[in-house]
């Protein structure tokens, strides 16, 4: 079992509530979304593995067991050609939970006309492969998201 946790500081409001139908309808599979606090911070890895992927609006931390989590900051974000956004990392980096992976300011991301809230997904997984999932909570970076068995 793979425990995800939160890649960042904020409110746990689901996926169905992300204002994007791709992530909203889970066809990028399933998971939750966090409505990050309006400050700069860090967006941390979510689970201990290899970066597979990584932008500056989103990155992929791969674990032991081939569970792929995707960390997306933001909607539309990647229409911000990487303005706000400060890697920590790099693609191939082996990362721990809780590293930092990304710098940014869901503020100015608000302010730039796009939506800060961040979808946290578990890729070519099914539903039922997750549980605990949390639920209109506030959670601080490194709580437990959910579990993906």
């Amino acid at each position: 079992m793979t425990t995800v946790t939160s890649p960042m500081t904020g409110r746990v409001i689901g996926l169905a509530a992300v204002p994007d139908p791709v992530f909203s309808g889970a066809m990028v599979g399933p998971g939750t979304a966090i409505d990050p606090v309006r400050e700069p911070s860090e967006a941390v890895a979510p689970v201990d593995g290899v970066i597979v992927s990584l932008h500056p609006h989103a990155f992929v931390v791969v674990d032991s067991e081939g569970h792929g989590v995707l960390t997306h900051l933001g909607i539309d974000t990647v229409q911000l050609g990487g303005e706000g956004f400060e890697l920590l990392a790099a693609k191939g980096d082996t990362v721990k939970r809780g590293d930092a992976v990304v710098r940014w300011d869901p503020a100015a991301v608000e302010r730039a006309g796009k939506s800060p809230v961040s979808p946290v997904v578990a890729l070519e997984a099914t539903a039922e492969a997750l549980s605990s999932v949390a639920q209109d909570v506030e959670l601080s970076a490194g709580d437990t998201l959910f579990a993906w068995n």
